[in-house]
Formats: C-alpha cells, sequence, structure tokens
C-alpha cells in the first residue's frame, strides 16, 4: 500500500517499524516557513493524493486539526489521529459540515503508543467495519476498536497515570526518579510516568488531560499545576 502520513516526522521510526518495510510511504508536514508559503505543500499533497491507498494524519497538540486537503472527498480510508477532539465532535472548520469521505476512522497515534501488536481505533459511521477490517488487515496489523471518545482509551490511561504522579511530586511525596523506579519495577511498565511523558511529549500529555477533563469534568482529569506549567514552558 502506499500510505499518506500528514505531521508524523515526530513518529516516523515508529511508524515505519508499525508498519513495516513492505508498503510505500510519504511523508508531509503541513508547517510551512518558505517564502513560496503554503504553495509547495499542497502541490505534494494533490501529487501524493493521486497514488495514496490510505492516510495517517497526526494532530499536533498545540495546532489542532487543519488536514483538510488530505480529508475532504477522499475516495481512500483516512485515519485520524484522536488527542483532544473526538471524531463526531471535531470542528471541521474547513469545511460546509462533516467531511464526505465515507472510510474515516480515529487512531492513537501517540509516540510510544503506536507500535504496539493492536492499532486502536474508532468508527466514525458504524457501516464502516467491513472497510476498517479490509484495511487493516491490507496494513498487515491486528486491531481493537473502542468507544470515539477523547483520549480513546490508552491515552486516557497513561495520561491519567502521569498525571497522578506529577501530583505526587508536587505534593512532595517522591522525586521523579523514584516515582519512575518505582512504577518500572512494581508494574513492570515499560516506561515511569515521566520518562513516558517525555516520550510522548509533555505537551500532547497536556493537550488529552484538558481536553478530557472538559470533556468529562471528572477529577481524575484536572491538570495537575506542575504538569501544566512543564508543557506550558515547553510550548514556548
Amino acid at each position: 500500500m502506499h500510505i499518506l502520513v500528514i505531521d508524523g516526522k515526530h513518529i516516523e521510526a515508529e511508524f515505519r517499524a508499525k508498519f513495516g518495510p513492505g508498503h510505500e510511504y510519504t511523508f508531509i508536514s503541513l508547517v510551512y516557513e518558505l517564502p513560496d508559503g503554503w504553495a509547495p505543500i499542497e502541490k505534494r499533497i494533490a501529487d501524493a493524493i493521486t497514488v495514496t491507498d490510505v492516510a495517517f494524519c497526526f494532530c499536533e497538540a498545540q495546532e489542532g486539526y487543519n488536514h483538510y486537503p488530505v480529508v475532504e472527498d477522499a475516495t481512500y480510508p483516512v485515519f485520524v489521529e484522536i488527542i483532544s477532539e473526538s471524531l463526531t465532535n471535531k470542528q471541521w472548520e474547513a469545511s460546509n459540515g462533516p467531511p464526505k469521505n465515507p472510510f474515516l476512522f480515529g487512531f492513537c497515534g501517540l509516540p510510544t503508543l503506536l507500535n504496539r501488536p493492536l492499532l486502536e481505533v474508532s468508527l466514525y459511521h458504524e457501516a464502516d467495519r467491513e472497510k476498517l477490517a479490509e484495511t487493516c488487515a491490507a496494513l498487515g496489523t491486528d486491531y481493537r476498536v473502542v468507544a470515539d471518545r477523547v483520549g480513546l482509551v490508552t491515552p486516557r490511561v497513561i495520561c491519567q497515570i502521569i498525571n497522578e504522579a506529577y501530583f505526587t511530586v508536587q505534593e512532595g511525596t517522591a522525586s521523579k526518579a523514584d516515582v519512575d523506579l518505582g512504577m518500572k519495577l512494581g508494574t513492570n511498565y515499560p516506561h515511569g510516568p515521566f520518562a513516558w511523558a517525555e516520550a510522548i511529549g509533555i505537551a500532547r500529555v497536556y493537550a488529552v488531560l484538558e481536553a478530557l477533563w472538559h470533556d468529562t469534568h471528572d477529577p481524575r482529569y484536572k491538570v495537575c499545576p506542575l504538569l501544566k506549567r512543564e508543557a506550558l514552558r515547553a510550548a514556548r
């Protein structure tokens, strides 16, 4: 398959490891700083779309969703990373209403959480389960359909653990190093919460938690002030 990846350079190595060398890949960033502005990127997207079999659109935590050239009227399946909005509640502000693409899926694409045996996905149209199965088979990955909610499932769990760890450090109960070591030894997690936050990107962790808080007002997702300060500092 020819896979078009939008704004996924930060996770390119993990993405290629996940889907393997048997596919062709085109990575395009929507961030532009050239004198010609948007035009060269628009040309690359237009050329890539003609050979695309499936597209994956990543969302930078602080920039929102801006991948409309790839999504609008596409005839190929499009997977959209779910960070701060569910597919259902996304602001499709560049179009007159929801996208017309009949094959639209959400996916978990946070660093360290993509290259796993199961691709975590959500459905925009319930009728697209068969197309999802067909697409994942062609990609060579097993998958699991979860509810179309902010943060899907794994990001919710991991970001909540990271948030609790920040509260522990803020309260002076333990140091970051102590918490990381305790979690790795006590729970056999692949990373401690602070090492995990660094690998994922603290801005992305903050974006997930902030969105969960606004979506649910569940105290579990209220962002620790220490985490928020670090995220805002990292974004400067």
